[in-house]
């Protein structure tokens, strides 16, 4: 080995390969994050710094072993940093050390401003409807945009390119904290050219996953239920886009099941309490992203809800037990990387939305509202989109399409 080496190596294996700078953040750079690789340095050790390793090792994995599939090892899952579609040259995340053990951060600050059973019960509506429900019509293009777009988010996780917009970058950070949501995107990191013969396994393993998350939920922590609701989620989807060797009847009771987990996770709160009261002050960041990432996912298994029953030529149904839900928050807010740049966000965001924006404002227009009115709900769905993340945008085009809004 030549004398400098190990002091000269200014790069991992990987960015220096591609010829590219090096962060040589602890644990991992944040190429290597993005993309979903091991990171190493074959000539030295790790470099050291100031900047804490922001992976948890005070959690181990534990829950059902994913086993090996026709020699396709499923290590555990890489840390992701970025978003769904990671820019070029991405900021590099500074969460504070307290959102690593964000399972078991307490919840109390969060409370449940709808009828979560109601969540519970929403298979059966679409059979039995009750009174107040109103049916939504998607045509083929918005169905076809829906599937494109969920189907879009399962890639992303497959590849290992980055995470579905409805999961927050704490909560990879973290991920040794959250079995359940460790396992399943173990599991789906092994859908990526999987080996023939292999996929009837993967299936198996999968299903087997999601059985376990549903029995064993009453269980978990407020943190962990919500990782097994994400996890269920996404265990569904892959099973629908991707391996499509689910049977009508297993799905149906998979998502009767994914909905009683959503019922559940909603119970633990999914606004926090500081963002009803009309004060200055704020939430705890940490607290936020549970409940902004709770929304997201709530929402999104409503979109493939609605995408199922389409396919199935079933009515669907306007989410009139989720009214009242703030909608998805500004892209700064979803994407601070500092608590600081998350406070001074949430200030700006907090002056200039002293009624906070809802979900049903995507909703159709009330038939008793009149014209001032309906321009002041124009006017407020306008500046919500001035700083929506490209999740917004997709609910919008999805809303606007049906709705007209």
């Amino acid at each position: 080995m030549p004398r400098y080496a190990a002091s000269r190596q200014k790069a991992c294996a990987f960015c220096s390969t591609s010829k590219t700078k090096c962060d040589r953040k602890p644990g991992q750079c944040t190429r290597c994050a993005v993309r979903g690789l091991s990171c190493s340095y074959p000539l030295g050790k790790q470099p050291e710094g100031p900047v804490a390793d922001m992976r948890d090792h005070s959690h181990p994995v534990v829950g059902n072993t994913v086993p090996t599939v026709h020699g396709f090892s499923a290590a555990p899952y890489p840390l992701i940093a970025g978003e769904s579609h990671p820019e070029p040259n991405p900021r590099p995340l500074n969460f504070p050390a307290a959102l690593r053990g964000a399972a078991a951060s307490p919840t109390t600050d969060l409370h449940c401003p709808i009828d979560a059973d109601a969540i519970q019960n929403r298979w059966l509506n679409s059979y039995l409807a009750e009174p107040g429900q109103k049916q939504k019509h998607y045509s083929v293009s918005t169905t076809a945009f829906i599937y494109r777009m969920l189907n879009s988010y399962v890639g992303v996780m497959i590849r290992g390119h980055g995470i579905p917009p409805f999961i927050h970058t704490s909560q990879v950070i973290a991920i040794r904290s959250m079995p359940a949501l460790s396992t399943c995107l173990t599991l789906v990191r092994m859908c990526d050219k999987p080996l023939p013969g292999s996929e009837r396994v993967i299936v198996d393993t999968m299903q087997r996953e999601m059985k376990s998350l549903y029995e064993q939920h009453s269980n978990y922590d407020d943190t962990n239920l919500f990782a097994a609701f994400q996890a269920h989620l996404v265990c569904c989807m892959v099973l629908f886009f991707r391996l499509n060797k689910d049977s009508l009847d297993f799905r149906r009771q998979a998502m009767m099941d994914l909905q009683t987990l959503a019922c559940s996770s909603s119970r633990g709160g999914l606004v926090c309490v500081a963002e009803t009261e009309n004060t200055s002050a704020h939430p705890q960041w940490e607290t936020w992203i549970i409940a902004e990432a709770k929304r997201r996912t709530l929402f999104t298994m409503y979109l493939f809800d609605s995408l199922l029953s389409a396919e199935e030529g079933i009515p669907t149904l306007i989410a009139t037990e989720l009214e009242g839900l703030p909608g998805p928050a500004a892209r700064q807010l979803w994407t601070a990387s500092t608590r600081k740049e998350w406070e001074t966000a949430y200030n700006i965001y907090q002056s200039e939305w002293v009624q906070r924006f809802r979900i049903d404002e995507l909703w159709p227009v009330p038939a008793d509202l009149d014209p001032s009115g309906i321009l002041a709900r124009r006017s407020r769905v306008d500046r919500w989109l001035e700083d929506v993340d490209e999740y917004g945008t997709m609910l919008y085009a999805v809303t606007c399409s049906t709705h007209g809004v």
